[in-house]
């Protein structure tokens, strides 16, 4: 099972200059506030894709069942 700290260094890594807040009460069920320069001029949905894009096909739903996802720009 992912730990939040996995999953925020896995954002981080993967999205150019992202900063990543995550945390799960859990380790099933994760929120994560994702800030990066690459979402500037994104829609909100291209901004959330970016960040699901993170995890490979079958994580979502599987090991990492739930994720809240808000993204923002600096």
């Amino acid at each position: 099972m992912p730990t939040p700290d996995e999953l925020k260094q896995r954002i981080e890594t993967t999205i150019p200059g992202a900063v990543a807040v995550v945390e799960s009460p859990d380790n099933v069920h994760f929120s994560a506030t994702v800030r990066s320069d690459a979402f500037a001029g994104k829609s909100r949905i291209q901004q959330h894709k970016m960040v699901y894009e993170v995890f490979g096909e079958g994580e979502l739903g599987g090991a990492v069942h739930a994720l809240q996802i808000k993204t923002e720009v600096p």
